[in-house]
């Protein structure tokens, strides 16, 4: 899926499951969409997805700190 993080190779994107949990559905809901899918699938998702975005904000602090520390010398 040219690069699109997706659950157990089943071609269904992570963002869509992680969307779907933030729309209020539920684990039963969206197998119910997806029978495919697993329990652990979802969780799985909602962790790579908090992973994701740690890794960010930490790539972004890394930055702010250098940006920071060349202007300030």
């Amino acid at each position: 899926m040219d690069g699109v993080p997706c659950i157990r190779g089943l071609r269904i994107p992570v963002a869509t499951v992680v969307g779907m949990v933030a729309e209020g559905m539920s684990p039963a809901d969206i197998i119910l969409d997806f029978p495919d899918l697993e329990a652990p699938d979802i969780r799985e998702a909602l962790m790579f997805a908090a992973e994701t975005v740690r890794e960010r904000d930490n790539r972004a602090g890394c930055m702010k700190f250098l940006v920071d520390n060349s202007i300030s010398h």
